[in-house]
């Protein structure tokens, strides 16, 4: 049951950490000296020799280091420039010769997880935003399992336990978004007598080099490498130049001004409007001016066009409405309307009038239908009166199908008053 809740809590806290693995930035301002977007969530891997031995002196001198191999990787949250949360994540085996038994004997890491802070000791940028060389030491809790092996007997297996971890190394920062990572841990066991015993002294070392890769928009930097005094003196080196040539550019066009001024304020064409505002220059001598510098002209009569139209115009178009009839839901115009047409054709000849036509339809049938309806009824009276010689360009045709009733449409009468077409002269 330990056990179980042990494996839980583990878990739960690695999977804290990589929650919010795509939130890999913090939006921020930009501009220069506002506030940077930078990479906090990194992964990485590594490899390197798990050994008996420590450089805290004890272990075993017997330990085969170079057949010892270990191998992992993390995910790590920067919190802060000198401080980050790493999730490790480690496995492998450590060989030591047994000489009273005259066999090897291997213990094997079959998987351990372990949260640990990372607290950077400085951050080397040489004069650049994006550090070198980063020192850090580590230390945190994991949980671990583990095999025992005496020559090709089983001592133990899948014993399982806590362990700390801790560590010393410093990372190469080799372009915007990779590290290489140099590591040397030492982890405490803290698990029963058995896996202590296994494991000479209770401890275990790895030196170990990896890669690390940012998360995150490559253009931006790591916030452990980002070195904010270096940036500044970047960004302030930048801000006095563009002063510098913001200044020069002033005075070249204070002297411009200066001259254009003297220029604007002369008077070429002596007409008493200075050239600034001379829209006119040039004009001769004497000559009477407006307030923009040009001649005086005499103004023009503007004769504007009316159209009349008449009581008798209004019955013609009248009777052409009264009269017109189609075919049952078609745009055929009947015969019988022609007369009343013919006479409208000729008023809009005679009296060179424009007139609007408007086809509606009542509620009866889908809207599309009606609505190409009113506006084929609509061309089919253009058409007719154009044919008798009317000008295209006078007439208008529009289809406004059911959306303009002037009657209700739940009647037969009132349906008949809204299939309709309206001439408007004007």
């Amino acid at each position: 049951m330990n056990t179980k809740i042990t494996k839980s809590t583990m878990l739960i806290a690695l999977l804290g950490l990589s929650s919010q693995l795509f939130a890999q930035e913090t939006p921020t301002t930009s501009g220069r000296f506002g506030k940077q977007s930078l990479r906090t969530w990194s992964v990485g891997a590594h490899g390197g020799i798990l050994s008996q031995n420590t450089f805290l002196g004890g272990g075993s001198v017997d330990a085969r280091e170079f057949k010892s191999i270990g191998y992992g990787g993390f995910i790590k949250k920067q919190i802060l420039p000198a401080l980050g949360l790493q999730a490790d994540f480690l496995r492998g085996d450590i060989k030591t010769a047994n000489y009273v038994a005259n066999v090897e004997q291997k213990n094997s890491i079959q998987w351990s997880g372990s949260l640990t802070a990372v607290l950077n000791i400085a951050n080397f940028s040489l004069n650049t935003e994006n550090a070198v060389l980063i020192p850090y030491v580590k230390a945190g809790a994991g949980y671990m399992s583990s095999d025992s092996q005496l020559g090709a007997v089983e001592t133990f297996s899948g014993r399982e336990g806590w362990f700390i971890p801790t560590g010393v190394g410093f990372k190469l920062g080799v372009s915007k978004g990779i590290n290489i990572d140099f590591g040397y841990d030492i982890n405490f066991i803290k698990s029963s007598p058995t896996v202590k015993n296994a494991y000479n002294e209770s401890r275990f070392s790895y030196s170990h080099v990896g890669l690390e890769f940012a998360l995150g928009n490559k253009e931006n930097s790591q916030l452990q490498n980002y070195s904010a005094i270096a940036d500044l003196r970047k960004q302030s080196a930048e801000e006095s130049a563009e002063l510098r040539r913001a200044l020069s550019t002033a005075e070249q066009n204070a002297q411009r001004d200066r001259e254009q001024y003297a220029k604007d304020l002369g008077d070429d064409d002596s007409d008493g409007v200075a050239n600034k505002f001379d829209k006119c220059p040039g004009t001769p001598t004497g000559t009477v001016v407006d307030g923009s510098g040009c001649p005086l002209a005499a103004p023009k009569t503007i004769i504007k066009e009316t159209t009349v139209i008449t009581e008798a115009d209004r019955k013609v178009v009248k009777d052409a409405i009264s009269n017109l009839e189609f075919d049952l839901g078609k745009s055929t115009i009947r015969s019988k309307s022609f007369a009343t047409l013919n006479r409208v054709a000729s008023l809009l000849i005679e009296k060179n009038f424009s007139l609007k036509l408007a086809g509606h339809t009542d509620n009866t049938g889908g809207r599309e239908l009606n609505l190409r309806l009113s506006k084929d009824r609509a061309e089919s009276v253009k058409a007719y009166l154009v044919s008798q010689g009317v000008n295209a360009s006078r007439v208008e045709a529009t289809g406004y199908g059911p959306d303009q009733p002037i009657a209700t449409n739940k009647t037969a009468t009132g349906r008949q008053q809204n299939r309709r077409v309206e001439f408007t002269l004007y």
